[in-house]
């Protein structure tokens, strides 16, 4: 989603844990034309972060479990809750992570880009 919005930045996507792909977030994200089916789960290192200008964190979990960033990479964390740890029907797994992708949307258009 970000590319769409800075479209000069190399954007990447990685993890503390790497997962499968969930079929909710290819779902909800296929509803807004974009594709992630054949994304990768890539796990975040220090070697990585090196490379980093920043890092966003979006749960709990990731910003707790981040390595430490080197002092030139600014790092910001958004706070949202973990979809794919949400219980109860197809229905509501699929609010989850459409509210999710909004909230993650949202919050891009808002960036201050310096």
């Amino acid at each position: 989603m970000a590319q769409k919005y800075f479209p000069d930045w190399k954007i990447a996507s990685a993890g503390v844990e790497a997962h499968g792909l969930n079929q909710y977030a290819v779902k909800v994200m296929a509803e807004k034309g974009i594709d992630i089916s054949k994304n990768k789960s890539k796990l975040i290192d220090l070697d990585y972060l090196n490379t980093c200008d920043l890092v966003v964190t979006l749960c709990g979990d990731a910003r707790d479990r981040c390595p430490v960033t080197p002092n030139h990479v600014k790092r910001e964390h958004w706070g949202f809750i973990d979809p794919a740890l949400i219980q109860g029907t197809e229905e509501d797994k699929l609010r989850a992570f459409r509210a999710v992708r909004d909230g993650i949307e949202e919050a891009i258009t808002k960036m201050e880009v310096e």
